[in-house]
């Protein structure tokens, strides 16, 4: 670290302390040329993940976004909220770790598909059917025969 005072470039650290709730990290410096103390501040570097649209469009992935199409599929369904925020979470810290920087709307769809299936078939066969988007009723019925194939 650079002292501002005289130019030099080493320093030592003299003091550590957490600031602004743990979001950074509040040092205390002293340069080992002249001697004079200043304070540097270190934080994560935030690097957002985007997605990949259909339409090859990009957007910043957007966790409120991804709950709404979760609840939405399961409405009215024995699903808790604690379920769902757990799968977003699963989901985003997937995504997160698992890509660079970008993740495609069909990755994040297998995902919660993946999910969904677990937690609750109905919420997951009406995901299904607005993620996969359905043209007729012989697609809908090919999804639910590989769901009771699998049940087997």
């Amino acid at each position: 670290m650079k002292c501002p005072y005289c130019s030099f470039e080493e320093s030592k650290v003299v003091d550590s302390r957490s600031a602004d709730d743990g979001e950074r990290i509040r040092r205390r410096r002293e340069c080992l040329k002249c001697g004079k103390r200043f304070t540097t501040y270190e934080i994560i570097e935030n690097i957002p993940l985007y997605v990949v649209k259909r339409d090859k469009s990009r957007e910043v992935f957007d966790r409120n976004k991804l709950t709404a199409g979760i609840l939405r599929a399961c409405e009215k369904r024995p699903v808790s909220v604690e379920q769902v925020e757990e799968m977003v979470t699963d989901i985003e810290l997937t995504a997160q770790n698992g890509f660079e920087r970008e993740i495609t709307a069909e990755q994040i769809g297998e995902l919660v598909m993946e999910r969904l299936k677990k937690v609750d078939e109905v919420s997951y066969v009406r995901f299904a059917s607005v993620y996969r988007q359905f043209k007729d009723i012989n697609t809908f019925m090919e999804e639910l025969n590989k769901l009771l194939t699998e049940k087997k």
